[in-house]
């Protein structure tokens, strides 16, 4: 056999070798326990809803999906922490609104979700409620907004602290409204709870699970909901676009999200069984009494989600000038 034909038979063997093992690699996947890296601590909202659909998820591929906490740093620490292991879909991190939030308030140090993560799919919002001390005397989000232009800066607001969901929603809701409210933040939602329950402070854009029990038990008035959609665990309450206030619309959203250069075909897979996790009634019911509502969808709509996050709040952060 001459020289050329022995070369050319061992280089296609060597290809068949290779496209064989990445072949192999792909239909295997997964062959062993995936985790799912949250941002905040256990018993937050983001750990709540990554344990309630992990089971199902698992069970799908066919595997373990082990909830990670790795809080610290409004997340920053659990999307670079993601961002920097193999790109082969055994570590996915579960994304919020905070790392959109972040890419502005702290540009050099945060990832950049669309440049160094690959999208997946969303997975759950969970609304804010707008809720305010019964002591304030007002019922719907109109009196608030007249209360508030006549006593400009006399009503506090509270939040989970500089930067948070909640701080921001407060300060869209003073620049559409065209209000003066003041700030006081707090070193999370459940101490900023405590104060508005004691009536330290007036208002607070909360998410809906921290607050549902407190405004059933009438310790607080709930005025509206801010996603487009009225919420799933509170149908009667208007959405902010109802009661008013044009264009506002805020929430906590989830979505998987993987280290960028994850091959197409694994993100595909991934895709494809948080979408039917997501379609599972006994999953559907566990995340709407926590208040969520399931999303899904394709990776390129959480590319278009987390643009539009990005953007919404950049020009929240810098007319507010805010920084940290």
């Amino acid at each position: 056999m001459g020289f050329a034909i022995r070369v050319f038979l061992s280089a296609a063997a060597c290809c068949v070798a290779v496209f064989s093992s990445a072949a192999g690699a792909d239909s295997t996947y997964p062959s062993r326990p995936v985790r799912l890296v949250v941002g905040f601590g256990p018993g937050s909202t983001a750990d709540v809803g990554a344990r309630i659909v992990a089971p199902k998820l698992g069970e799908i591929l066919g595997t373990s999906i082990v909830v990670e906490d790795r809080p610290g740093a409004g997340s920053m620490i659990s999307t670079e922490y993601v961002a920097r292991q193999p790109a082969d879909g055994y570590t996915l991190l579960l994304g919020t609104i905070a790392a959109t939030i972040n890419s502005t308030l702290s540009p050099n140090h945060a990832v950049d979700l669309q440049k160094d993560l690959s999208p997946v799919s969303l997975v759950a919002s969970i609304p804010n409620i707008l809720v305010v001390h019964p002591s304030l005397g007002v019922h719907t989000v109109k009196d608030l907004v007249s209360l508030a232009k006549r006593e400009p800066n006399k009503i506090s607001y509270g939040s989970a602290g500089v930067g948070s969901a909640p701080h921001l929603s407060g300060e869209l809701f003073k620049q559409i409204a065209g209000i003066e409210m003041t700030h006081v933040p707090y070193q999370g939602s459940a101490q900023a709870v405590t104060d508005l329950i004691a009536g330290r402070v007036q208002v607070m854009f909360s998410p809906a699970s921290s607050v549902l029990s407190f405004i059933r038990a009438g310790k607080l008035v709930a005025l509206a909901s801010t996603e487009s959609s009225r919420t799933s665990a509170a149908p009667d309450l208007p959405t902010m676009e109802e009661a008013g206030v044009p264009g506002f619309q805020t929430g906590v959203w989830f979505g998987v999200l993987a280290p960028k250069g994850t091959p197409p075909e694994t993100v595909a897979k991934l895709n494809q069984a948080i979408n039917l996790t997501l379609k599972d009634a006994k999953v559907q019911n566990l995340l709407h009494v926590q208040g969520m509502d399931t999303l899904g969808g394709s990776p390129e709509a959480v590319s278009k989600y987390i643009a539009a996050e990005t953007g919404k709040w950049r020009k929240v952060i810098t007319t507010a000038h805010i920084s940290k």
